[in-house]
C-alpha cells in the first residue's frame, strides 16, 4: 500500500474554515497523529498529504489543507496552496462546525460543483450542539453527503468512512484500461523501452511498468524490448501482435520497423487518455502548425524529476518543435503542482503523459486551458506531430483520429 503511486490513489481534500476540526478528523480517520492539532487557529500552514488504505475503495491519499479564510500576508500565501488542491481532489470534504455554516462553506461548495467534484459535508463539534435540519435537509436536496462528528471522541467517525465510501467517483472505482482494452484477452502487445539516460537504473519508468500490469490484468500477452532488437523479435512471432507501444523519444525508428498493418502508439498518447482527454489534447496538437518564431510554449510536467543532459521536456521536444517551425520558440517550464493561473500569453501547452498526477488533476488542467481558449496537447502528441508520424499514432483510437481528420478538413 505504501508503495502505490499517488497518481493511482482517489485524492481526497479536507476545506473549511481555520479551526474548525479538518487535521482532527484526519488524525481520528487515519488513526494517526497526521496533522498537529491546536486550538489555534491556522495550525496547518501547508497541505498535508497522509496515503493509507480504505477499503474497500483501496489506496487513496488524504489532503488536509490550510483554512481557506487564513488572513496576513503569510496567510494569503497558505491560501494559493489551499487551492490548488481543488485541481487534484477526487473527493472534496468540507468540514465546519454546527453552527458555522455560511456564505463562506456556500462558497467551497459552489466550487467543488462547478468542478463535477463529489462533496461530503461534515458537521464537526456536534458535541457542542446540532446542525440546522433545514440545512441539512437543503444540503441533501442538492446531492450533498451530510455526516456529524465529534473528531476528538471518534463520534461519527466510521460514518465519514462510510459517506467517503459511498461518494467516490465511479470513474475511480470503474478504473479505465491504459491498453488492455486495445489489445484484448489472448492477444499480444509489444512494448519498447529504450533503456537510455532517462531510464532509472535497475528499473522501469512508472508508465511502462503500469502498462504491463494493465495487460496481464487484462489476460493479455507482452513482449518487452527495447527498440533496437524490435525487428527481429516481430520476425520471431508466429502471428503478428494487436499493438506495438513505443516511448515516444523512439517513435520514427519504431515507425520504420512495424509493419504498417500493426497498429502502432506512444505510451505519452496512452496515458492522453488513460489521464486526461485525448480528442481535446489531439485537437490542441494541431495548434502546433500555427506556432510561428517568437511564439511562448508552456511545457508542464507533473512530477519533479532533476532534469538530465537530454531532457525530453527541455531539450528534445523544444529541439523538435523549433525545427518543425523554423524558427526560434520561447519556452517556458512548469513541474510539479504548479500551474499559471494566466495561460493566455501561451500559444500552445504541451503536458507531460501525467502518470505521477491523477486523472481529475489533469482535466483541471485542461478545463482551464479550454476556458482561457488555449490549445493543450501531451509529450507524445506533439512529438509524432512534429516527426510526421501523426495519424499513425493515432490509429488505435479511432475517435480522436476522426476528430483529427475533420479539424485538418481531411477524408
Amino acid at each position: 500500500m505504501q508503495t502505490t503511486p499517488k497518481s493511482m490513489r482517489l485524492h481526497i481534500g479536507l476545506f473549511g474554515r481555520r479551526n474548525v476540526g479538518k487535521s482532527s478528523l484526519l488524525n481520528a480517520i487515519t488513526r494517526q497523529q497526521v496533522s498537529i492539532v491546536s486550538a489555534q487557529a491556522g495550525t496547518t500552514t501547508d497541505p498535508v498529504e497522509k496515503p493509507m488504505e480504505l477499503l474497500p475503495l483501496g489506496p487513496v491519499l488524504f489532503i488536509d489543507t490550510a483554512g481557506v479564510d487564513d488572513t496576513g500576508a503569510l496567510g494569503a500565501l497558505r491560501v494559493e496552496k489551499t487551492r490548488t488542491v481543488f485541481d487534484r481532489t477526487d473527493l472534496g470534504v468540507i468540514v465546519t462546525e454546527p453552527d458555522g455554516w455560511g456564505a463562506f462553506e456556500e462558497e467551497l461548495l459552489a466550487e467543488l460543483k462547478r468542478r463535477e467534484t463529489p462533496v461530503v459535508v461534515v458537521f464537526n463539534k456536534c458535541d457542542l450542539g446540532e446542525a440546522p435540519a433545514a440545512l441539512v435537509d437543503a444540503l441533501k436536496e442538492k446531492g450533498v453527503t451530510v455526516v456529524r462528528t465529534t473528531a476528538c471522541d471518534g463520534t461519527g467517525v466510521l460514518d465519514f468512512r462510510q459517506a467517503l465510501l459511498d461518494s467516490a467517483p465511479a470513474d475511480f472505482i470503474e478504473t479505465p484500461a491504459i491498453l488492455a482494452d486495445l489489445v484484448g484477452p489472448g492477444e499480444m502487445a509489444v512494448l519498447v523501452v529504450p533503456i537510455d539516460k532517462e531510464a532509472p537504473k535497475g528499473r522501469l519508468i512508472l508508465p511502462q511498468v503500469q502498462s504491463i500490469r494493465d495487460l496481464l490484468d487484462g489476460d493479455a500477452y507482452c513482449m518487452v524490448v527495447k527498440e533496437r532488437e524490435l525487428r527481429d523479435a516481430l520476425a520471431r512471432l508466429n502471428r503478428p501482435p494487436k499493438l506495438v507501444v513505443t516511448d515516444s523519444q523512439a517513435f520514427l525508428k519504431v515507425a520504420a520497423d512495424v509493419p504498417r498493418d500493426i497498429l502502432m502508439t506512444g505510451f505519452s498518447v496512452l496515458f492522453a487518455r488513460y489521464r486526461g482527454d485525448l480528442v481535446t489534447q489531439t485537437l490542441g496538437a494541431c495548434a502546433i502548425e500555427s506556432l510561428r518564431p517568437g511564439d511562448r510554449v508552456l511545457i508542464a510536467e507533473s512530477c519533479s524529476h532533476h532534469p538530465i543532459a537530454d531532457d525530453i521536456g527541455r531539450v528534445k521536444i523544444p529541439r523538435w518543435l523549433t525545427q518543425y517551425v523554423g524558427g526560434k520558440i520561447a519556452f517556458e517550464h512548469i513541474q510539479g503542482h504548479d500551474f499559471p493561473e494566466d495561460l493566455t500569453p501561451y500559444k500552445l501547452v504541451v503536458h507531460c503523459g501525467a502518470c505521477t498526477t491523477n486523472r481529475r488533476a489533469m482535466l483541471s488542467r485542461i478545463l482551464r486551458c479550454r476556458q482561457q481558449g488555449v490549445p493543450i496537447t501531451n509529450y507524445g502528441l506533439a512529438i509524432a506531430y512534429s516527426l510526421g508520424i501523426f495519424e499513425r499514432a493515432l490509429e488505435p483510437f479511432p475517435a480522436a483520429l476522426e476528430a483529427y481528420r475533420a479539424a485538418a478538413g481531411k477524408p
